[in-house]
C-alpha cells in the first residue's frame, strides 16, 4: 500500500466528490437526464464497482461500460479457430488464463483441454518461446490476445524468435486496437455519450494524440486516467470541467505513468512486426474497419494462421450469440449486465454463456464480484 495509499485517501475523495456533485448541478445533470461517461477499460469497470463509486458519484452521472476488455470482444469464431489448432496432435498451444474458459461454438479451451489437447497457461509470450526450445520437435503456438498492452511483448517475442531461427514457434495473433472502437461507438447513431474515460495501460503504450479525433471529429471529452479511486474520480471531474466550459479535449490524468506520445521502443516493435487488417470482427460491434493487427509477411514463419491455413477469414460464417445472451449489448453500453435475461441465471462465473462473465476486466463478473445481490436487484 505504500504508493497506493495516497491514491486511496478518503478525505481526497470526498473532495472531488464534492466537486463533481457541484460541477453536475451546474451543468443540470439529473437522475432522470444524466451524463453518460463510458469509460473504455475493463480494469476501470471493475475499479469503478470496486470501490462503489457508482453510488458514490453525484445521481446525474451514469457510467457506460465500453468494449475494453480485449477477451470480452473475441468473436466465437475465433475461439474455434484455436481450438482447431490445439487439437491437432503436433501443437502446443499456449494462451493467457482469461482466454482458457471463453465459451465458443465448440467448447471452450479449458473443454478442449480436458479432451486431450496439450493446452498450456503461460503469463508471457517469453513462457511460449521457452517451451518451444524445449520441445523442438512440437509446433508451439502462443494465443496473441489484447490491445496495444499486450500487443509488445508478441511483437518482441516474434522478433527473438526470428532471432533465434526457432522455427516451431508462432503466434495465432488476434491482437486489436482500441481508437478504431471509439469511432465506431461515436458513429452509431443509437448511442449516447457524453465523454469518455479513457484506458490507462494502452495509453502507456499509444500515448493520448490517438484520441484527438475523438475531440477534433466528435466534440467530445476524453480523460485518460488511472486505476486507482481517486484516479476514477478526478478523472470524472476533469470531464465535468470539460463539458460545463464548453471544451472537448485530449486530458492526462495518468501523466505519473501515460507519456504523451506513447513508449517508442513498443511502438516501433509493434510497427517492425505487424500491419493492419483492412477489417475484423468484434463482439457486439461487428466488423470495424482497421482494428485489427497481422503479421507482416517478413515474419511469416511465426504466422500461425499461415502455418495451419486457419484464421480469419477462413471460418464459413461468424457464430451467433447462444440464445438469450446479451454480450454486445452490455459491450456496447445498450444495457448494464443485469437486463440480460441470463445474468446469474443461465450465465455464471462457474458455467458462463458469454466472455464478460468469465473474462477479469468483464463488465458482467464485475457486477457479479462486487455488486452482490444490488447487482441483481437492478434489473
Amino acid at each position: 500500500m505504500k504508493y497506493a495509499s495516497e491514491f486511496r485517501d478518503p478525505a481526497l475523495a470526498r473532495s472531488l466528490l464534492a466537486a463533481i456533485a457541484a460541477r453536475a448541478d451546474e451543468i443540470g445533470a439529473t437522475r432522470a437526464r444524466p451524463l453518460h461517461i463510458m469509460e473504455i477499460c475493463g480494469g476501470h469497470t471493475h475499479a469503478i464497482f470496486r470501490y462503489g463509486l457508482d453510488r458514490l458519484v453525484h445521481e446525474g452521472i451514469e457510467f457506460i461500460h465500453g468494449p475494453g476488455c480485449p477477451v470480452c470482444v473475441l468473436p466465437m469464431s475465433r475461439v474455434d479457430e484455436c481450438i482447431a489448432i490445439a487439437e491437432r496432435p503436433e501443437v502446443i498451444f499456449t494462451t493467457f488464463g482469461d482466454a482458457m474458459r471463453v465459451p465458443g461454438a465448440r467448447g471452450s479451451l479449458l473443454q478442449a483441454k480436458a479432451r486431450g489437447a496439450d493446452i498450456r497457461m503461460v503469463y508471457s509470450p517469453l513462457d511460449a518461446l521457452e517451451i518451444a526450445r524445449r520441445n523442438p520437435a512440437r509446433e508451439v503456438v502462443f494465443f496473441g490476445l489484447g490491445f496495444e498492452t499486450t500487443t509488445p511483448s508478441t511483437a518482441l517475442s516474434i522478433q527473438q524468435a526470428a532471432r533465434e531461427e526457432l522455427l516451431n514457434f508462432s503466434v495465432f495473433c488476434n491482437h486489436i486496437t482500441v481508437p478504431e472502437p471509439i469511432r465506431a461507438l461515436l458513429d452509431d447513431p443509437d448511442m449516447r455519450l457524453d465523454g469518455f474515460i479513457g484506458p490507462g495501460h494502452v495509453s502507456m503504450v499509444i500515448g493520448i494524440h490517438a484520441y484527438d479525433f475523438v475531440a477534433r471529429d466528435y466534440r467530445k471529452p476524453l480523460v485518460v486516467a488511472g486505476f486507482e479511486p481517486t484516479d476514477l474520480l478526478q478523472s470524472v471531474l476533469m470531464v465535468l470541467d470539460q463539458i460545463a466550459e464548453g471544451r472537448s479535449e485530449i486530458e492526462n490524468q495518468y501523466a505519473r505513468v501515460v507519456p504523451e506520445h506513447g513508449n517508442p521502443v513498443s511502438l516501433a516493435a509493434i510497427a517492425d512486426v505487424y500491419e493492419r487488417r483492412p477489417s475484423f470482427e468484434w463482439r457486439g460491434l461487428g466488423e470495424i474497419d482497421a482494428s485489427g493487427l497481422r503479421i507482416r509477411e517478413p515474419f511469416a514463419a511465426f504466422d500461425a494462421e499461415r502455418k495451419f491455413g486457419i484464421g480469419y477469414g477462413a471460418a464459413a460464417a461468424p457464430r451467433p450469440e447462444p440464445e438469450g445472451c446479451a454480450c454486445g449489448a452490455v459491450m456496447t453500453g445498450r444495457i448494464k449486465p443485469p437486463a440480460c435475461p441470463q445474468f446469474g441465471r443461465g450465465c455464471t462465473p462457474e458455467m458462463p454463456l458469454g466472455a464478460l462473465m468469465v473474462s477479469s476486466e468483464g463488465a458482467c463478473a464485475a457486477y457479479w464480484q462486487y455488486a452482490g445481490a444490488r447487482g441483481l436487484a437492478a434489473e
